[in-house]
């Protein structure tokens, strides 16, 4: 059931290479500790088109169009050797080399083999993604942006990885929606140009300097790699509304606005946390992706284009944690967004460039038992993504950087909706889903 047939690769270039003065982006120490972090690997699923639209040549024509607004994404990683102080900088060339185009074809594979009614994600799902096992110090010779297009018995399956440091969630899905704009209607009118993020760490020189020694590939862990299953969780508007109750019943305060995000956030690091075999009192951390464009001082512009995410922390000893409740959960998660300054991002960021330590391997090994990761964005408008034969009917991340515990945040289809694809230790998982308190606040389970 899970054969795939390649039918082409290509590189897809813009049509405009010289961006004036735009060809060097500066990357920031929030950009470089993602050197070793593999490519973002997301997916869309959409009904078949009619073939007789000849929709992978409108699909690779648009993207040609598209690259010429999104340029960086064209470009490649350039690597500089500092011989004065046995150092290297890297800086992300505008250089128009463009980005990888495959077509495949999985005819035997239909949109029920892909969306499993209780929310399993099948190991054969793999298959739709180019970048498998790219990382992003790797963009040097490898593309910042492959797509993969493959079509399926009754669907398309657009499967996308792209290089972390060069982009966040915000910017891959601002970026789609004009592809998908101009493979649809044509040239949008009216397109403004692409506003980039800027140096925006203040009194900081660039371009950043590393040491050599932390550049150097790691050798090959000798661990046993855990076995990871993957699910995609349904809250439906009544779910999430019914654990926001829940929280304000708890708190007993007007005081904090409760979001969705926050609270199934909360929801999902207590039941998960509860069946990871830690000791009352070890620690648990909650990371959540925190988007500072409208957080800095002074802000960026709302829509400006980059990897501009700083991953906050909420601790608490795992006692606690489910001692006190969902209400308490989500305090130690708000409160410490609420809490976050420019001058925790301005200290983050010197304490890096002072001592230099680029993470490896994920967020670490012990972090398979003791925290969860929060990322993606209930708020981007991945459903709105029509390129001419209709709208999405499902959106998936794929398997990069497979950490347990790992959250990634989707829009449901249905208004008012979230959907979560968590990455989870096969342990952890069926205990999860013998959980009654967890599962009463769940639709697909």
């Amino acid at each position: 059931m899970t054969d795939i047939t390649l039918i082409s690769s290509s590189t897809v270039r813009p049509q405009i290479i010289n961006q004036q003065g735009r060809e060097k982006i500066h990357l920031t120490p929030f950009d470089l500790n993602f050197l070793y972090v593999d490519y973002t690997q997301r997916g869309l699923l959409f009904p078949k088109p009619d073939p007789e639209t000849h929709f992978i040549s409108r699909l690779k024509t648009s993207l040609s169009s598209a690259l010429d607004i999104y340029f960086p994404f064209a470009g490649r990683l350039s690597k500089v050797e500092n011989h004065e102080d046995d150092t290297v900088s890297f800086y992300i060339n505008c250089n128009g080399s463009g980005a990888t185009f495959i077509h495949a074809v999985a005819e035997s594979i239909s949109v029920s083999d892909l969306l499993q009614p209780d929310g399993s994600v099948p190991d054969f799902s793999r298959i739709f993604y180019p970048m498998n096992g790219v990382k992003s110090i790797d963009g040097v010779s490898e593309p910042l942006l492959g797509l993969q297009v493959t079509e399926m018995r009754d669907g398309v399956f657009i499967g996308f990885g792209y290089n972390h440091m060069v982009a966040d969630g915000a910017s891959i899905w601002n970026f789609f929606k004009t592809w998908s704009k101009i493979c649809s209607n044509g040239q949008p009118e009216n397109l403004q140009p692409l506003a980039l993020k800027g140096w925006f760490v203040d009194g900081m020189d660039f371009p950043i300097h590393i040491p050599v020694s932390e550049t150097e590939t790691p050798p090959p862990s000798n661990e046993l790699s855990p076995t990871f299953k993957e699910r995609v969780f349904h809250f439906t508007k009544k779910n999430i509304s019914d654990l926001k109750a829940k929280v304000n019943s708890e708190i007993g305060s007007s005081d904090h606005k409760v979001s969705s995000l926050q609270a199934v956030s909360a929801h999902m690091w207590r039941s998960i946390i509860r069946h990871n075999g830690l000791n009352q009192e070890e620690k648990t951390r909650c990371f959540v992706a925190v988007d500072l464009r409208q957080r800095l001082n002074p802000p960026l512009e709302k829509e400006c284009f980059g990897h501009v995410i700083y991953n906050a922390i909420a601790t608490t000893t795992v006692g606690e944690l489910q001692g006190q409740g969902l209400g308490w959960a989500f305090l130690q998660i708000n409160n410490m967004l609420r809490s976050l300054t420019n001058e925790d991002y301005r200290i983050w960021a010197e304490n890096w460039v002072r001592n230099m330590k680029i993470q490896k391997s994920g967020l670490g090994s012990k972090m398979t038992r003791d925290s969860v990761i929060v990322s993606s964005s209930p708020w981007f408008e991945v459903y709105d993504n029509d390129f001419g034969w209709g709208k999405p009917i499902a959106v998936r991340a794929g398997p990069s950087n497979s950490i347990s515990g790992k959250l990634v945040l989707f829009r449901g289809i249905e208004e008012g909706c979230i959907d979560v694809h968590a990455f989870l230790l096969s342990d952890v998982l069926v205990k999860l889903l013998a959980d009654v308190e967890f599962l009463e606040n769940v639709a697909n389970v």
